[in-house]
């Protein structure tokens, strides 16, 4: 069970997200979201998947995280199995390319830039996925679907597979709410 100050700690960043201005500029249309819990089960945060013209965009809201940069991930498996979330698989990446935004040979779609945490735990990240509207859902809805997972260290953006950034510490299965 939650402490009772726990909901006006999910509704700061729950309301920065809701005045958050699109990434494009268009109108936006929620289809999907993932509840991240850590490795106890207790709830640290959600995701949010939009439809924008021919853009995919995502937004994560964090809460009781340790302070500082977190790596962010979307993974091949929507199953999150505490407490090491292995069972997310590795990134997504269908097209075989390697990590990082700062790699020659990358990104890969489950790329995403780092969740930056303040001192008071709480983080946003909001960003446009890599890849084409069709392929990104194609492979985010397979049979197995897929997830959010944050990690306990920052993101190099080129270390093949996963950027250096640590352990798994929270996870969110990707449910589709808008077909």
């Amino acid at each position: 069970m939650l402490p009772k100050l726990a909901p006006m700690a999910f509704a700061a960043p729950l309301l920065l997200a809701a005045c958050a201005a699109p990434l494009t500029g268009s109108s936006t249309e929620k289809f999907a979201e993932a509840t991240l819990l850590d490795a106890t089960g207790k709830p640290v945060g959600n995701a949010t998947l939009t439809a924008n013209g021919d853009a995919i965009e995502l937004a994560a809201d964090v809460v009781g995280l340790s302070p500082g940069g977190h790596g962010i991930h979307l993974h091949t498996t929507g199953k999150c199995d505490a407490p090491a979330f292995t069972t997310a698989g590795g990134h997504l990446n269908p097209n075989a390319h390697k990590h990082g935004t700062m790699n020659p040979a990358g990104p890969h779609m489950g790329d995403l830039p780092n969740i930056a945490v303040g001192p008071n735990g709480v983080g946003t990240m909001r960003t446009t996925l890599f890849g084409p509207s069709e392929e990104l859902r194609a492979a985010m809805f397979d049979a197995d679907g897929s997830a959010v997972v944050v990690h306990a260290g920052p993101d190099d953006y080129k270390s093949d597979p996963a950027g250096n950034s640590g352990g798994r510490i929270a996870c969110g299965v990707v449910t589709i709410t808008k077909p």
